[in-house]
C-alpha cells in the first residue's frame, strides 16, 4: 500500500519555508539535530536490566520531526562527525572511536540508525506522527530496522552460534518500550500544539 506523502512534518511547522532563509533554517536544523544526538548518546538512564541510552530514542523522534530528506542529511551528518574521530556515539571514548568503533559491534546498528530515520520522515510524511497508535507502530518499525542489521552484524563479528540475541537484544527491550511509549505521546502532543500549522 502506498503511502501518501504530502502531509508537512514538524519542523516545516515553523520558520522559513522558502529562499536563502529556508537554507539557512535547515542548516541550523542539522547543526541542532547532529548536537541532540551526540548529547543523547551519553545520556543512561537507571533501569532493569541494563541502563537505557537515549540514542535511539533522538533518532527516532528526529527523524518523525525533520522528514525523510531532512533526516537523512542529518544522521549522514552525525555519522561523518563520528568518522572524523568525534566522541559521539553511545559506547565511543578518547581510546575509542572514529571507524574503528564504527566497524566494531555496533556497526550494524548505525546502519539500523540511517534505515530508522527514513523510515520514520516517511512515515511522518504520510501523518503517522499525529496519532499515538500510529507512532507507536512506526516506533515498533523505526526499532526493527534498528535491531536487525545491528543483530545480523554482531553474528558476521562473532558467529552465529553464539547468544546474540542475549547481547544485542533482549537486555535492551524493557527500555525501548519505554522509549516507545514516550514518543508515542510526545509527537501527536506536538501537533496539537501546533495546531493551525498542521498541513
Amino acid at each position: 500500500m502506498a503511502l501518501a506523502q504530502s502531509r508537512k512534518v514538524l519542523t516545516e511547522t515553523f520558520g522559513a519555508s522558502e529562499g536563502t532563509a529556508l537554507w539557512a533554517k535547515r542548516m541550523a536544523l542539522v547543526l541542532a539535530g547532529v548536537m541532540a544526538l551526540a548529547i543523547s548518546a551519553k545520556i543512561a538512564v537507571p533501569m532493569w536490566p541494563v541502563p537505557m541510552t537515549m540514542g535511539t530514542f533522538a533518532v527516532l523522534t528526529l527523524g518523525a520531526a525533520y522528514g525523510p530528506r531532512l533526516g537523512l542529511a542529518t544522521i549522514a551528518a552525525y555519522m561523518l562527525v563520528g568518522v572524523m574521530g568525534f566522541d559521539v556515539f553511545a559506547g565511543s571514548s578518547a581510546e575509542k572511536f572514529g571507524l574503528a568503533y564504527m566497524m566494531g559491534g555496533t556497526g550494524g546498528y548505525l546502519v539500523g540508525y540511517v534505515l530508522a530515520t527514513l523510515a520514520l520522515g516517511t512515515l511522518a510524511r504520510a501523518g503517522w506522527d499525529r496519532s499515538v497508535g500510529k507512532m507507536a507502530g512506526a516506533m515498533l518499525i523505526g526499532n526493527a530496522l534498528i535491531y536487525v542489521p545491528g543483530l545480523i552484524w554482531l553474528g558476521m563479528l562473532y558467529g552465529f552460534d553464539k547468544p546474540i540475541l542475549a547481547w544485542g537484544l533482549t537486555p535492551f527491550l524493557v527500555g525501548d518500550a519505554v522509549k516507545l511509549a514516550l514518543a508515542a505521546v510526545l509527537l501527536p502532543a506536538a501537533w496539537k500544539l501546533v495546531g493551525g500549522a498542521r498541513g
